[in-house]
C-alpha cells in the first residue's frame, strides 16, 4: 500500500554542498524530516555535480520519511556557464552581455528536455532562447529549420 504524502518541498541547492543551515534546515525541520539524513543522501547523489545549483523536489510522507528527485540545473545557470559571465544584463533589451550560437542553445535544450513542458527539441530551443533574451544574451543567426 502506498504511503500517504504530507507535502512537497522544492529547493535549489548547490551540488555536494547540502548542510543543515538555512534554507534546508528550516524547510525540512518544519516537516519533521531528519535533516542530516537528507544532507548525506543528497551530497552522495550529487558528488559529480559539485558546485552547480541543482533543483530538488522532496516528497515528505506522514511517517516523516522522505524521497527526493533531483532535476537538471536551471536554464539561466546553464546559460551563465556557457557564456562565462557572472550575471545577466540589468537592461536586457538595450545592453547585451554575451552571444551564443543555436548549437549551444540546442545542447542546453536537449539537456533540460526532461524537465521542460514541451514535446519537441525545437520548442525547447525556443524556450531556452527566450530565457537567454530575457537575460541580455543574444542568440546569433537564424533559427535552424532542421535539428539533428
Amino acid at each position: 500500500m502506498a504511503k500517504e504524502i504530507a507535502g512537497l518541498i522544492k529547493l535549489q541547492i548547490r551540488g555536494g554542498a547540502a548542510n543543515p543551515s538555512p534554507p534546508i534546515g528550516p524547510a525540512l525541520g518544519s516537516r519533521g524530516v531528519n535533516i542530516m539524513e537528507f544532507c548525506k543522501q543528497f551530497n552522495a547523489r550529487t558528488q559529480d555535480k559539485t558546485g552547480k545549483v541543482i533543483p530538488v523536489v522532496i516528497t515528505v510522507y506522514v511517517d516523516k520519511s522522505f524521497d527526493f528527485v533531483i532535476k537538471t540545473p536551471p536554464v539561466a545557470i546553464q546559460l551563465l556557464e556557457v557564456t562565462k559571465v557572472k550575471q545577466g544584463s540589468k537592461e536586457p533589451n538595450r545592453d547585451k552581455v554575451a552571444t551564443i550560437s543555436w548549437d549551444q542553445v540546442e545542447t542546453i535544450a536537449k539537456d533540460k528536455m526532461e524537465d521542460l513542458n514541451c514535446f519537441t527539441v525545437q520548442a525547447a530551443m525556443r524556450m531556452v532562447a527566450g530565457t537567454a533574451r530575457s537575460m541580455g544574451i543574444a542568440v546569433k543567426g537564424e533559427f535552424p529549420e532542421t535539428i539533428n
